[in-house]
């Protein structure tokens, strides 16, 4: 299942399939580790949901809602 970073619940876990966006944006977004291939976890959101913290390549990355929009990532889905 794909799913937007921006629609994570917390805990969830991805791997980013492709990065939206073009120019400064998304040369900014691969600057800070998110490409394709990358394993993701949305560990906190802040009460209105923006921004969100995640850990990527091993580090903490806080990320506005609109640039977490723009990381399309695989998600599996939970089968309890």
């Amino acid at each position: 299942m794909e799913k937007r970073l921006s629609e994570f619940k917390i805990g969830e876990v991805g791997v980013i399939k492709k990065v939206d966006g073009e120019g400064r944006v998304r040369r900014r977004l691969f600057d800070m580790g998110i490409t394709p291939g990358a394993t993701v976890i949305l560990r906190k959101k802040a009460p209105l949901g923006d921004p969100l913290e995640v850990t990527l390549r091993g580090y903490e990355l806080t990320l506005r809602k609109c640039e977490a929009n723009l990381a399309v990532c695989s998600v599996e889905e939970d089968k309890r």
